[in-house]
């Protein structure tokens, strides 16, 4: 029956080639943090630029009412005035 001895040096060669895999998945793990912080800072940047838009047409939507009062409130008081001149 075969035996495998084991020496110290054949222990560090298999802890050192399991270190290296390991330091290879960090610097592929480092690699994916990287590329999610750039998306997330294009994320922010485009969020920021809707936000902007929104604000924007928020006020035109402002605008319009702010018109529509004035406008529905002229017709009720000339109508009040029709009436008022009728009796």
């Amino acid at each position: 029956m075969y035996r495998m001895d084991w020496t110290d040096d054949r222990l560090q060669e298999r802890f050192d080639s399991i270190d290296h895999r390991f330091d290879e998945v960090d610097r592929r793990f480092d690699e994916v943090d990287r590329r999610i912080g750039e998306l997330d800072r294009r994320v922010d940047k485009r969020f920021d630029k809707i936000d902007g838009e929104l604000k924007q047409l928020d006020s035109k939507f402002d605008s319009f009412n702010r018109t529509m009062m004035l406008t529905g409130g002229g017709i009720i008081a000339a109508l009040i005035g029709v009436i008022a001149t009728q009796i």
